[in-house]
């Protein structure tokens, strides 16, 4: 069910400290982790902790959580000091989604490219 944690998702499992991650901040709602194969020399991922497949399912069940998402993602570019950063949320597999629990991609400490690609 939408909200509760999945015994198969890798980032539940993190929530939930059965996966060893990188952790640079917690709050009630959020989590936030170095990416695993990074895409830029700062790439934080910052999940809720609670499940929804991806950034629009979670806006719309949980706009608070949503917005904790984004308020935390602001607080690790300033933590990281970013003079600039690219917040990006990737909703389905054609968009590049491949762990399918909402969160955000903080990235920064490169120059960024338009169109992303």
């Amino acid at each position: 069910m939408a909200g509760e944690a999945q015994d198969d998702c890798l980032f539940c499992k993190i929530v939930g400290g059965h996966i060893p991650a990188t952790i640079v901040r917690e709050t009630e709602t959020t989590v936030a982790f170095r990416d695993i194969n990074p895409q830029a020399p700062t790439h934080v991922l910052v999940i809720p902790r609670v499940h929804y497949a991806n950034a629009a399912d979670l806006a719309a069940a949980e706009p608070a959580i949503a917005a904790d998402v984004l308020r935390e993602a602001k607080a690790v570019a300033d933590d990281e000091k970013l003079d600039s950063h690219r917040v990006i949320f990737n909703t389905g597999a054609g968009a590049g989604q491949t762990v399918f629990h909402a969160h955000a991609h903080v990235l920064g400490g490169r120059g960024m490219h338009w169109p992303p690609g």
